[in-house]
């Protein structure tokens, strides 16, 4: 696929001069036998209310009415404004002060706020969003829309939504269709209420996971004739993008930023260091030390979750289909293993491999009793789950987010999230990491917006160099970080620009 390179003639990347302006701101033990087994329908939908979100919010909510489908609901703003569907609009006050929070650990994106307040690069861009609603993301939105631009947003996980933060943002008039907890139609009724509203046609796309783009392209295919870009953040999103591009179906420009170095490292990489043990710990309160654990995959995502779990003392394997990466593993201290090898010793199964059924039937049988099986990876593709929906299986629900799946010989699992995201559904992302992506995403959004025509053609692009840099060196004044500029001596020995970018495309950091 075509990339761009700040060094690169005429197609190159221009910094706008907003951006060059200085900123100064700048485990609990599980019996082995039940003493009671009781089945529940596997067939329903489970509605979690936002006391199910182990937020701040968790104290305040009121769960009377937890199984009434937002759906069904009649509830207007206090501008009168009924253009959302959220779970309870009455808990915005609380989502307000969430996101205030998460402002305080976003610098980059409030200072690009006050840096291009003036210009509003996103003046007349009409954004269509489907991501993680989280403070984090109501950050990004309201940036969005500071920066001149319209916006209409739906979740892409059914578990990771906080409700009082889509309560907030529906107060403040963005139309938000998401709630914690939806069904498969709701996931599906929430998009196309976002794309399907008469008088408004987006002109962006800014997804995660595809499933956004996927549903323009299913049921509102001549909606790209007035679309200028998609933005995708996710593993799977680009590998459809690059599916699209290669059968000639691809008809706008796509930025892939997920695989420019801000969000591979430190959303994938930092993040997920951080977050795995904050995920199992809240779901299962266990401790870490001398537990056996096979990671499946090791790329960013799996190395982030190796490190922090050997930090802990676990007995960590790897298992690989890329050579390289398995030498990497090797060389980390990894034990390089075979699913098959390991699965009836081991107390927790984690997939970070973006993949489809990893965790088979098979080895879910084989497992051993009370064993932890969650997915950092992608969606709920990873694990088996459908395979253990069957009527010799009982399910038990735990807690929010905590399955115990029964054998008929007393063995259970403790399933997490039902396969989905563990970091995303049962418990928090560094602020910080969202920052840094979230920021990528804007910029991207902002590239694509302004281009002129023949910069991008119908393919799928890297976000250029010189933006990665940018994004980067707005977040090192939380640190009182100080970069060191190169001479005009040093710059021209190394042959760069002393503003960068100052590696080429091709550099593995």
């Amino acid at each position: 696929m075509e990339q761009l390179d700040g060094n690169e003639g005429t197609s190159a990347f221009h910094m706008p001069e907003w951006m060059q302006i200085q900123f100064a701101d700048q485990k609990q033990e599980f019996n082995k036998r039940p003493t009671k087994i009781g089945r529940r329908s596997l067939s329903r939908s489970i509605s979690q209310s936002s006391t199910d979100s182990y937020s701040s919010a968790a104290s305040y909510t009121d769960s009377s009415d937890d199984e009434t489908s937002p759906r069904d609901k009649q509830q207007k703003n206090s501008k009168g404004s009924s253009d959302f569907c959220v779970k309870n609009i009455k808990q915005a006050e609380f989502g307000r002060r969430e996101i205030e929070i998460a402002e305080q650990e976003m610098p980059a994106l409030m200072a690009l706020r006050k840096r291009a307040q003036g210009e509003k690069p996103l003046a007349g861009a009409k954004i269509v969003g489907c991501t993680h609603i989280t403070a984090q993301t109501a950050v990004l939105m309201e940036t969005l829309g500071a920066l001149g631009a319209q916006c209409r947003w739906a979740a892409c996980n059914i578990y990771s939504t906080l409700n009082e933060v889509a309560a907030a943002l529906a107060e403040s008039g963005f139309p938000v269709f998401a709630w914690k907890g939806e069904s498969e139609d709701d996931f599906w009724w929430c998009i196309d209420r976002c794309v399907n509203v008469e008088g408004w046609q987006p002109n962006m796309i800014l997804d995660d996971g595809g499933d956004l783009t996927h549903w323009i392209y299913k049921k509102y295919p001549n909606m790209f004739k007035k679309i200028k870009g998609i933005v995708e953040e996710s593993v799977t999103g680009v590998h459809r993008l690059y599916q699209l591009s290669k059968a000639g179906k691809l008809c706008v420009p796509a930025m892939n930023v997920n695989d420019s170095v801000t969000k591979q490292k430190f959303d994938n990489l930092y993040c997920c260091r951080e977050s795995i043990l904050d995920g199992l710990k809240r779901t299962t309160d266990m401790m870490f030390g001398g537990k056996q654990v096979v990671v499946c995959g090791y790329g960013e995502v799996g190395k982030g979750c190796c490190a922090a779990l050997k930090a802990m003392g676990s007995i960590v394997y790897v298992t690989e289909i890329d050579p390289i990466c398995a030498l990497q593993a090797c060389m980390d201290g990894f034990r390089l293993v075979k699913l098959n090898e390991v699965i009836r010793q081991v107390d927790i199964v984690i997939t970070c491999t973006g993949n489809k059924n990893v965790v088979t039937r098979e080895h879910l049988d084989r497992m051993k009793n009370s064993c932890i099986v969650c997915n950092m990876g992608h969606s709920n593709t990873e694990i088996d789950v459908a395979s253990l929906r069957t009527p010799e299986l009982t399910w038990e629900r735990v807690r929010s987010q905590v399955d115990h799946v029964i054998w008929p010989d007393g063995k259970r699992i403790v399933l997490l999230a039902e396969g989905r995201l563990l970091n995303l559904s049962c418990s928090t992302v560094p602020t910080f990491v969202l920052s840094i992506t979230a920021t990528t995403q804007a910029l991207a959004l902002i590239e694509l917006y302004n281009a002129p025509e023949g910069r991008y053609k119908q393919d799928v692009y890297l976000l250029p160099k010189k933006m990665d840099e940018y994004v980067a060196s707005l977040h090192l004044p939380t640190f009182d970080a100080h970069l060191t500029e190169l001479t005009d001596e040093q710059a021209k020995y190394l042959g760069l620009n002393k503003n960068g970018p100052f590696k080429p495309n091709y550099y593995r950091y």
